[in-house]
């Protein structure tokens, strides 16, 4: 639980304290660096997470359900963050709109994702199987670029670092939070399944978001389709041989 824990602590404000590093660039791409992300979650979630709930869950379709509802669940949330946990550093409900609510609504946003997303690496059938390297490692891939948006932001909402100091702090525990939650609570199995069929539906539509939305110009990019192959099959072989 705790290299869970710490891992996905240090991502968090490893991300979010290197958009200080390049507060002064007008823009700072992480295209390949998420592309390789969001396939390796893509690939993490087809063979590890939605295995693992259809091969433990008592009622297929009602899991199968539940995978729809978190899938579009994320899709609400992303009207919080306005996809800033795919890496996206546009400014959510408008450019620069500088006030407190616009900064609340991206934390909660972000805030309810990670914690969910923690939960999953609490699951107890993590804890039995001893596997949960390979999901752990595609939480924090996509964490970091997360947090690095989410600061970019913020960051130019506020002239002082103070509020987004605060607000990267409760962003980086939450995730930490839901693992500790998940493995602690005494969660019965019917709540238990729907929350993992939840969080394996907000993983598909974030990986599948990320891997799959075209380039600005819509065009064929071969370097793109090969760091996703490259994650992709790096998810495979961790989950074949960890």
């Amino acid at each position: 639980m705790w290299i869970n824990i710490f891992s996905l602590l240090f991502a968090a404000l490893f991300g979010g304290l290197l958009a200080f590093r390049f507060k002064t660039s007008k823009r700072f791409s992480f295209t390949h660096v998420l592309t390789f992300a969001g396939a390796y979650l893509f690939a993490i979630t087809i063979v590890h997470v939605i295995p693992e709930l259809f091969s433990q869950t008592t009622s297929p379709i009602k899991a199968g359900i539940f995978v729809l509802v978190g899938f579009y669940f994320q899709q609400i949330l992303e009207y919080l963050t306005a996809g800033v946990e795919h890496g996206h550093m546009h400014h959510p409900h408008g450019e620069h709109q500088h006030n407190l609510g616009m900064a609340l609504s991206l934390l909660v946003g972000l805030t309810i994702h990670s914690f969910l997303e923690g939960t999953l690496l609490g699951h107890p059938t993590e804890i039995a199987s001893g596997n949960s390297f390979p999901l752990l490692m595609g939480i924090v891939l996509h964490k970091i670029p997360a947090a690095f948006a989410m600061m970019t932001v913020l960051i130019c909402q506020y002239h002082q670092p103070k509020w987004p100091l605060i607000f990267l702090f409760v962003f980086a525990l939450a995730s930490p939070f839901g693992v500790y939650f998940s493995e602690t609570v005494n969660l019965s199995e019917s709540s238990g399944e729907i929350l993992f069929a939840l969080v394996s539906g907000s993983f598909l539509h974030i990986s599948t978001t990320i891997v799959f939305e075209g380039s600005p110009q819509h065009k064929f990019n071969l370097s793109r389709i090969g760091v996703s192959l490259l994650g992709a099959a790096i998810a495979v072989l961790a989950q074949l041989l960890l």
